[in-house]
């Protein structure tokens, strides 16, 4: 599609607060393993940017999709990448379904402020056992008076350690897996929430991954998004954003790897040139350049299909699928031609290449992609 002065505008907006607010602070956070959310959630809404396609009634900008698609992209100029992926948790993971099904009342208790940066959100539906298995859930909500009575655990969540509330997966009924589970707001802050352990990872080191335990935590029938038992349907459509948002996302960061490593491969030398003036180096480079380029058509593709109001399922799992592997073949070639300042902590590609290996797995493996893409083809393997 074609982007306006508007969408550059935002564009140039966003880079100016990554400029200022993020990247100045990238070693230090990468070192502490965290970054101050409630700080950067709050700078990042000031501007706007935390509700770019939310509705006005609820403090966002109430512009098209295609502009906070334009912000996903450009949030792959965070060079750690956790934070970008801390800031997509919020604007495109957990609060699409709340935005879209949940009630005038809950939507002003926890859509609002995080839309204004006053709360930091976090997604839960990943388990010990159950990850891009998400009908295999096993964390419960029983009904008891008015209240859900939450017993569980969640695994992998982003945002877990500083977050104000979850929007959780819970199953409610006794029915079909795909028909007996809904999203439910839990405070954080509720007794018999227990926040274990703070994940250790190989990238995304200074986004909070947690572990969560629900003990008898009791929460109101009327912090439910929508009806009940739709909680399944509800996070497949929640899928579309997330899956197209990290696609969105990867190209961002992708570009940033190419970038640095023509910069780096023209000045560095070895055998009396520069290692960009060798033909396969080059060649190489163009070639990644291009299917970046594939991708990058492909992530738009879906975005006018959201804008026209079409179910883009089919498209936003082809894009998060090819980011996932262009992000193990792009990073993975650009840090080669880094050589041993490649390998080194400190270089910009090694980060790179750890952060974004996360793509084929997280929000859905690549091995489910291609599982979603085979039911839509027809060839799905029986039994």
């Amino acid at each position: 599609m074609r982007l306006t002065h508007e969408h550059e505008e935002l564009r140039r907006s966003t880079k100016r607060w990554i400029e200022a607010e993020v990247n100045p602070h990238a070693a230090e956070w990468e070192a502490a393993g965290i970054f101050p959310a409630r700080q950067v959630f709050k700078s990042f809404a000031d501007l706007g940017l935390m509700g770019v396609s939310k509705s006005e009634a609820y403090g966002g900008l109430g512009l098209g999709f295609s502009y906070a698609a334009v912000v996903a992209e450009t949030l792959g100029q965070i060079k750690p990448g956790g934070v970008a992926l801390a800031l997509g948790v919020q604007t495109d993971m957990c609060t699409p379904a709340l935005e879209k099904h949940g009630s005038d009342a809950l939507r002003d208790a926890f859509l609002r402020p995080a839309i204004a940066g006053e709360m930091v959100g976090c997604i839960g539906v990943s388990e010990p056992g159950a990850g891009s298995d998400v009908a295999a859930i096993r964390t419960t909500a029983r009904k008891e008076g008015g209240d859900y009575i939450i017993n569980g655990a969640k695994m992998w969540i982003t945002n877990g350690t500083q977050a104000d509330f979850c929007c959780l997966l819970a199953n409610t009924g006794d029915g079909p897996v795909h028909k007996n589970k809904s999203l439910i707001v839990v405070p954080m802050d509720t007794k018999g929430v227990g926040v274990t352990r703070k994940i250790d990872k190989i990238g995304m080191r200074c986004s909070d991954t947690a572990q969560l335990f629900f003990d008898e935590v009791r929460v109101p029938q009327s912090n439910r998004i929508g009806e009940e038992n739709m909680g399944f349907l509800y996070q497949m459509e929640q899928f579309q954003y997330e899956r197209l948002w990290g696609a969105l996302n990867t190209v961002g960061a992708l570009q940033r790897a190419i970038d640095c490593t023509l910069a780096y491969t023209r000045e560095r030398k070895a055998f009396g040139k520069s290692i960009l003036d060798n033909q396969w180096v080059a060649f190489k480079l163009a070639e990644l350049q291009s299917e970046l380029e594939a991708l990058n058509a492909l992530n738009w593709r879906g975005v006018e299909m959201i804008e026209a109001g079409e179910d883009a399922t089919r498209i936003a799992t082809m894009a998060k699928l090819l980011a996932g592997q262009l992000s193990r073949r792009i990073s993975d070639t650009c840090l080669q031609f880094w050589g041993g300042m490649g390998y080194s902590e400190e270089s910009e590609i090694s980060q790179i290449f750890r952060d974004t290996r996360l793509t084929s797995i997280g929000g859905g493996a690549d091995e489910v992609m291609l599982q979603i893409l085979t039911k839509f083809m027809g060839s799905f393997p029986q039994g």
